[in-house]
């Protein structure tokens, strides 16, 4: 009996087959491991399930030494201390070779792990997790990562050449054994890669046994070769400063000898870097700790000797068109000039600021701080930058104006201000401060963010030009008429006062006794005028006093 079924149904049924084999397949999926040859994964009980481990060596393996990661570092460091390169073998998932080459390589390569460590990255086994799980403990709750197991972490993060490889831990469990945590395979076969980029140097080969006996963080040899070292590349430094220095002696005097003289200095610093980076990268290798801060303090030292260089190249390049275009820095230069020197020094604030920003950038990816340090950088950043900013208030005030100035250009380079009281030319305005010249040929020195809260006057903002009035108080029996004529006879005579036009005396005010004279002139620029009305009073007194001595003052104030 033949029975039809709707076709529905054989759909509804295909369907199900369908998913069900989905479901399967994701299900077998989540559980496949992360390292090749180490097995399936178990996510849920944050392991990796193996079948066997290290065949090839024997089985003196001490598993309570490796529950968690911190004890599996501190066992294998303590075992390579003793000079146990084959026990510390264990501590390795040698599963990526055979039987054989596991007993032939296993200490061997144990041991090359060992100096990659020494030398390539200093581990600080207390900062490695003390739970079986590897969890990260995180009362603060500011790290993401926190209350989550982990079957594998990082030890380090070394460069070879080109290439970039890391160093884990692994949780392994073999059958029903208890989990035990090994450097993952992936990371074994590595190691022959970073011990040709990290391990002794041929110069070590040279070097007595005893010397390379561990005394405290270093060894005999290290405690005798640094200061060696450091004083040969100052020795460098020095004949390179000196060198530069006859250089510059052949150099004709300007800006060229100027810019030499200047990076002396950071062209020799930059010269011992490069030496001591060529020692250690391919003459002598230090441990860790040493050349990991040498490798940060060199980075340091080159970008800084390389932005002081730019640095100088800039205010050479300023010095020049400052002596070609203004000369003496004051108002008697036109205003296009004078404007183009305040926006020089605009743009050297800003390359300045692009400078230390770049150079700053540069140094954190060498040295790779934001790695070094981790996630409770993040999570302490907001706090930093309050702190940073409540302290740097004032200097970031002082930056912003400097900006606000240069931009909106209320003065320039040269301009002749009154500002509280005194005539000052501006020599310069910088990040924090503005260099004043007072007429007195003395130097004021101004934070920028106190100049622009005061008024001041710009005597050149238009025209340096100025009209200056000159009073004269005599008796009431002066001839106005006469003194009018001796006026502008002085006025004439004077270079600085022009617009002869413009020439005024008049009487604008009296008393019962005196009356007052004054006179109107139009001077080149203020000093100028100060200077030709000081010189035209005197003369309308000489002449007053040789000439009408019934009009010079008496006691009483006035003049009689």
């Amino acid at each position: 009996m033949t029975i039809n079924r709707p076709w529905w149904l054989w759909l509804g049924a295909l369907a199900a087959l369908v998913l069900s084999s989905l479901c399967m397949a994701q299900e077998s999926g989540s559980g496949s491991g992360s390292g090749s040859g180490s097995g399936s994964g178990n996510g849920e009980e944050g392991w990796y399930e193996i079948s066997s481990l290290n065949v090839g060596l024997d089985d003196r393996i001490d598993r309570t030494s490796l529950r968690t990661p911190r004890e599996t570092m501190r066992h294998f460091m303590h075992l390579i201390e003793n000079g146990d390169y084959e026990g510390a073998a264990h501590i390795l998932n040698l599963a990526d070779l055979s039987p054989s080459e596991q007993h032939a390589r296993g200490g061997e390569l144990a041991r090359q792990l060992a100096e990659v460590f020494r030398r390539g990255k200093w581990l600080n086994i207390s900062t490695l997790s003390s739970r079986p799980d590897g969890m990260i403990e995180d009362v603060s709750g500011k790290d993401p990562r926190a209350g989550k197991m982990r079957r594998d972490i990082e030890l380090a993060s070394l460069e070879a050449g080109n290439d970039a490889y890391d160093i884990r831990l692994g949780r392994y469990r073999v059958g029903d054994d208890e989990p035990i945590w090994l450097i993952t395979p992936e990371s074994v076969s590595s190691i022959p890669a970073l011990y040709d980029r990290y391990g002794p140097s041929r110069f070590e080969g040279y070097i007595p046994e005893p010397l390379k006996e561990t005394f405290g963080l270093l060894r005999l040899w290290e405690w005798i070769a640094i200061p060696l070292v450091l004083l040969a590349i100052a020795l460098i430094g020095k004949g390179v400063h000196l060198l530069m220095a006859i250089m510059t002696r052949w150099l004709p005097s300007g800006s060229p000898s100027i810019f030499f003289t200047q990076i002396r200095s950071p062209v020799a610093l930059i010269v011992m870097a490069l030496v001591m980076q060529t020692l250690i990268d391919f003459v002598v290798s230090f441990s860790a700790v040493v050349a990991n801060t040498l490798r940060v303090t060199l980075t340091i030292v080159m970008a800084w000797g390389v932005g002081m260089i730019a640095l100088h190249l800039i205010d050479t390049f300023m010095l020049h068109m400052t002596r070609r275009m203004a000369g003496e820095i004051d108002d008697s230069k036109p205003q296009d000039e004078r404007k183009l020197l305040t926006t020089l020094y605009a743009l050297r604030r800003v390359i300045i600021l692009i400078m230390v920003v770049l150079v700053t950038i540069y140094v954190l990816g060498q040295v790779r701080l934001f790695e070094t340090l981790g996630m409770s950088v993040l999570a302490s950043a907001s706090v930093l930058a309050v702190l940073l900013g409540i302290a740097g208030q004032a200097v970031l005030g002082n930056i912003l104006s400097s900006f606000q100035l240069s931009l909106a250009k209320p003065l320039r380079i040269g301009d002749l201000v009154m500002f509280e009281g005194q005539w000052c030319y501006v020599e310069g305005i910088f990040y924090t401060y503005i260099l004043l010249r007072v007429w007195n040929e003395r130097r004021l020195i101004v934070p920028v963010t106190y100049f622009a809260s005061k008024p001041f006057e710009n005597l050149s903002a238009k025209s340096t030009v100025e009209y200056r009035t000159l009073e004269l108080t005599l008796h009431l029996n002066a001839d106005v008429a006469c003194l009018r004529e001796k006026f502008l006879e002085y006025a004439m005579a004077e270079e600085n006062v022009i617009e002869h036009h413009k020439l005024l005396c008049s009487v604008t005010a009296q008393t019962a006794s005196a009356q007052t004279i004054t006179c109107f002139m139009m001077t080149v620029d203020p000093l100028s005028g100060w200077a030709a009305e000081a010189s035209i009073r005197e003369k309308l007194m000489a002449f007053i006093r040789d000439h009408h001595p019934r009009l010079v003052a008496a006691s009483g104030g006035g003049l009689e």
